[in-house]
């Protein structure tokens, strides 16, 4: 078996690998929110992997006024033994605000390492992304940061929906998040507040269109599409339903999350049919052992172009913790 070809090495030779996120992404701000959500991620890891990022955030989550403190306890944690996975993203003021370049410093400077992701909240248009991509770029240069940093893009402006293809495009960019709640705002009352939730979220036509675009978009250009927050923190069925909805009805890979109680009703809703998942396993165990050849599985012809499709799917289901035949787990994932 150690003479077989993994599919990473294979199917993505001339073009650049989606990638492969956890289907959750968890804010919290203060530091007690962020010490339970890491507490969290690691009782729900599995096999060594957790099912949910999490974004530390200054934007929502400083102290006016205190808001390097806030940056510097956030990059603390980014550092310490409690950070297993390496799976903390921080969300940073936008572009117009007086702090965002100290909270990037911050940041950069002291967690550049480790840091899993930045977020850029509230852009007008492509070039308010660029300039933040730019400055983050200067500042990894300067800290001797050689490692690439994701950039996750909140699309939640009129002006930034516009640009959304020009946005994905960026360098760094690795997921394009839609912001309703900011996004409803900018409409001057012409979007009703019913339309922040569900059932209107999915119902006002300027939001499902907002949402479509953003999907297209991001996967248009190989980034993650992620989907808003649900209000709903006590009712885990509402939690479910939107993310099924956000996934298998408008085609997003990710799902935001504020509240411990809806971390696994997203993760559960964004999974992989577990049919397909087996389905995935057998038909990339016999693509491998077939030197990724074309081959025939249950009278239906396979080759690289499939195969790069199931390859994904089984990727999705290792991120959200299913279970994997064994074989193809060992394999591919050992």
């Amino acid at each position: 078996m150690n003479n077989l070809i993994h599919p990473s090495d294979v199917l993505y030779a001339s073009i650049r690998p989606f990638p492969q996120l956890a289907a959750c992404e968890h804010f919290a701000g203060s530091e007690k929110l962020l010490k339970k959500a890491l507490q969290i991620q690691a009782e729900l890891s599995v096999n060594g992997q957790p099912v949910f990022d999490i974004t530390a955030d200054c934007e929502d989550g400083a102290p006016a006024g205190r808001e390097r403190e806030h940056a510097e306890m956030i990059a603390g944690l980014i550092l310490s033994g409690e950070n297993r996975f390496d799976r903390i993203g921080v969300r940073i003021h936008d572009v117009r605000h007086a702090v965002w370049r100290d909270e990037l410093e911050t940041t950069i400077s002291r967690a550049g390492q480790r840091v899993a992701y930045i977020v850029l909240p509230k852009s007008e248009n492509a070039n308010d992304v660029l300039m933040q991509i730019t400055v983050l770029d200067e500042l990894r240069n300067r800290h001797g940061i050689t490692r690439e940093i994701p950039v996750h893009v909140l699309i939640e402006t009129p002006g930034a929906l516009h640009e959304a293809w020009e946005i994905a495009r960026l360098p760094h960019v690795e997921v394009l998040d839609f912001g309703l709640m900011d996004f409803v705002s900018a409409h001057h009352g012409a979007i009703p507040s019913s339309a922040m939730r569900s059932p209107g979220q999915f119902e006002h036509a300027l939001v499902v269109h907002a949402k479509c675009a953003i999907a297209a978009a991001a996967l248009g250009n190989g980034v993650v599409p992620s989907h808003n927050v649900t209000t709903e923190i006590r009712d885990a069925s509402v939690v479910r339903e939107d993310a099924r909805h956000a996934r298998q009805e408008l085609g997003f890979l990710r799902m935001w999350s504020i509240h411990p109680n809806q971390i696994l009703p997203i993760v559960e809703a964004m999974r992989p049919d577990f049919a397909e998942v087996n389905e995935a396993a057998a038909i990339l165990i016999a693509a491998q052992d077939a030197a990724w050849g074309p081959i025939q599985h249950e009278g239906k012809l396979h080759d690289r172009a499939s195969y790069r499709y199931y390859w994904e799917l089984l990727q999705r289901a290792q991120a959200t913790g299913m279970d994997i035949p064994g074989d193809a787990r060992q394999r591919f994932f050992s």
